[in-house]
């Protein structure tokens, strides 16, 4: 079976990848020349555990390609996944100017029927402008052939997306014709030897799923976060809460972790845009527009904290911090609560180090020389007046609190993802803060 996929970002190269990695022979396409001649050379553009190794293998192997002509293999192939970018547009709403680009390029130059599915995040009804928009060249070409739309979101997680599209616990279509569900049964069934659910649904369906996944998430993210704040101004200890509701059945554990706010590629767009959608059908969206404004206020949580520690003056403070990345095993710092802490930090006056695994030269492309770049974590803490715990990373985890002991100036340790035990800090002589809890 052969497939192309348009777009290398993350979701295209994910998918792409895995499906070769399955005797499936793949085409990448990508309008970057540079990206894609990078590719052929092993040089992959996004950090994924497992996949650059995933990359080499397939492409030596001949089952993964890499173009920048969506042309000239159109019609080697089965399947087209479009999995261009669908950035927020001003209002917050999904741009689909990319996907509809794709389209159109299918329908000036297809000759036998093809099946075009949707992989990126798109909103309700967009299947149907892209139906649109191949019909539109046909009819320019005065040509009749058939085709089909499906829409077939993802539901990858940053840092675990190989084994999400390898091992998912579910795979979700959406179809609008027998042939287009044989087709998608059989290029999938090569992930479903394990009974992994394959759902079909008709196409509007497909699209809600996924905003309506990612907006769930992020809602017990932000019902967390308020939960977490009221539990410190009551003298209650939020991780003693998150326990007890979620050893209830209907409720579970997952998602439940107070924080700093949660950022990325995925919940803060879909937030908008479903609330966007919303607006344009005449419906408001009250819960999520109040998590949307809880991750907002939430992201500058550890700054407030600070400078409460601080009586309100940061002014040439030196202020450490551990983590840049939106989350832990990746380099993306999309929404990153770290960016609005470098921000409020440097407007108050204070000195910010950093240190992150992975996302160092992001951070550096995103903001330059606002920041001091430290070699490690611990050359991060060396004369500062208080560390601040942003993202965590397992090398964070169990720290020499001696080390940290003898370099920093002041033993502050502000932690914004409740990783350390409160009560081992302050016996070594560190005031430690965290989330929800006094």
């Amino acid at each position: 079976m052969k497939i192309a996929i348009v777009g290398t970002g993350y979701v295209g190269l994910v998918t792409g990848t895995c499906f070769s990695e399955m005797g499936i022979d793949v085409t990448c396409v990508d309008v970057q020349e540079s990206k894609i001649e990078n590719l052929k050379k092993g040089i992959v553009p996004i950090y994924e555990p497992g996949l650059e190794d995933m990359v080499h293998r397939n492409y030596n192997a001949g089952r993964l390609n890499f173009t920048t002509n969506l042309a000239d293999c159109l019609n080697d192939v089965e399947v087209v996944f479009s999995a261009v970018g669908t950035p927020p547009d001003e209002d917050g709403s999904a741009d689909l100017k990319y996907v509809l680009e794709v389209a159109r390029t299918i329908g000036r130059n297809m000759k036998r029927y093809v099946l075009v599915v949707t992989k990126s995040t798109v909103p309700v009804g967009t299947a149907q402008k892209v139906k649109a928009a191949i019909q539109e060249e046909l009819d320019k070409r005065d040509e009749k052939i058939d085709f089909d739309v499906a829409s077939n979101p993802e539901f990858l997680k940053e840092g675990d997306a190989v084994d999400d599209f390898m091992k998912p616990d579910r795979v979700v279509v959406g179809i609008e014709s027998d042939k287009a569900k044989d087709i998608m049964e059989r290029l999938y069934k090569p992930f479903m030897m394990n009974n992994y659910r394959l759902i079909f649904t008709d196409i509007p369906s497909a699209e809600m799923i996924k905003y309506a996944a990612n907006s769930m998430l992020a809602t017990r993210i932000s019902f967390m976060n308020d939960i977490a704040n009221l539990c410190e101004l009551v003298g209650a200890d939020v991780n003693m809460v998150r326990k007890g509701i979620g050893a209830d059945s209907r409720i579970g554990s997952k998602f439940l972790y107070p924080g700093c706010g949660y950022g990325g590629s995925c919940f803060p767009k879909d937030v908008k845009a479903l609330i966007k959608t919303a607006e344009k059908n005449g419906y408001p969206m009250r819960v999520l527009k109040a998590v949307e404004e809880v991750n907002e206020n939430q992201k500058g949580i550890l700054f407030e904290k600070l400078l409460k520690h601080f009586k309100g003056n940061l002014k040439g403070k030196q202020i450490a911090m551990w983590g840049l990345a939106f989350k832990p095993e990746t380099d993306d710092m999309r929404e990153a609560p770290a960016l609005i802490l470098i921000d409020k930090l440097i407007e108050s006056g204070a000195m910010v180090k950093v240190y992150d695994p992975i996302a160092m030269k992001e951070c550096d492309r995103r903001i330059g020389d606002k920041v001091i770049y430290a070699t490690d974590m611990y050359d991060a803490v060396l004369d500062a007046d208080a560390l601040l715990l942003v993202t965590e990373w397992k090398e964070f985890r169990m720290p020499s609190w001696g080390v940290l002991k003898k370099t920093m100036k002041q033993l502050v340790v502000m932690d914004g993802r409740n990783i350390y035990d409160q009560n081992e800090l302050q016996e070594l002589g560190f005031e430690y803060t965290c989330i929800g809890k006094l």
